[in-house]
């Protein structure tokens, strides 16, 4: 099966510091892959990399070969706007617009030049139930997205994601903020969500990696130290510091 991000020879700087150093490493489709690692070990600016939002911050290049869905990042005249599109992100805080709920599913399709009513409010109906979340709000899509809890504001945002029919979505720390209640539904979510779309999750939480993940990548300063199935990683980890890592003996 053809990877749908391809990564080689991979540099990323800050101000000529590098965050992230030769990594090489294959992304399949329709799996959940996680990356896990200490603070400040580059899982972050590596997951910004597939949408080029590091683009957005001062002093930051890169250099070698990134795919992703065919595309080459490195082409300076690629469609951004269309690369976000197909690559989307949900963040570690959730962040709903302050607008309505049924404002905040619709707001990438009226973006895209979408007008259809009809169409609009079916795929707002649809993005809500496979976030999990239209049994809970379908009778209030007018009231404010900010009124909602944190989970399921986190799930608002899963469904403005989806609304635009990404494929691959890319989730910084989705649940850090959340109660383990919040946590296990955004968890269940995503597992599902793999079905129709190519997940890359950035987690501290060991345990969330090893339940949900099809593959694992461990980062350390910089570096990626090992890349395998999640089920290899942490039963039969071939590096000393993978092993020390998830085993909590440092981190």
């Amino acid at each position: 099966m053809k990877p749908v991000i391809e990564v080689s020879n991979l540099f990323v700087y800050y101000n000529n510091k590098p965050a992230l150093k030769d990594i090489t490493m294959s992304i399949r489709p329709n799996a959940i892959t996680a990356l896990i690692g200490p603070s400040g070990c580059g899982k972050s600016t590596f997951l910004r990399v597939f949408n080029r939002m590091n683009d957005f911050i001062s002093g930051c290049r890169m250099e070698g070969k990134v795919i992703v869905d065919g595309s080459n990042l490195s082409n300076n005249d690629i469609d951004v706007e269309t690369l976000r599109k197909n690559v989307g992100m949900v963040f570690q805080k959730p962040n709903p617009f302050p607008k309505s709920i049924f404002d905040n599913v619709a707001y990438g399709l009226k973006v895209q030049g979408f007008t259809d009513k009809k169409f609009i409010e079916e795929r707002v109906e649809t993005s809500l139930r496979q976030a999990y979340l239209w049994n809970e709000v379908g009778d209030n899509l007018n009231g404010s997205a900010l009124s909602l809890s944190g989970g399921q504001q986190q799930r608002l945002c899963i469904a403005r994601t989806i609304a635009v029919q990404p494929k691959i979505i890319l989730m910084d720390e989705p649940t850090s903020a959340l109660d383990p209640i919040a946590t296990a539904k955004i968890e269940e979510l995503i597992i599902s969500l793999k079905e129709q779309y190519s997940i890359v999750i950035v987690t501290h939480n060991m345990q969330q990696a090893s339940r949900i993940s099809d593959y694992t990548s461990f980062f350390y300063m910089g570096d990626l130290i090992e890349f395998n199935t999640t089920e290899n990683i942490f039963k039969n980890p071939q590096e000393k510091s993978t092993e020390n890592y998830i085993t909590g003996r440092f981190g």
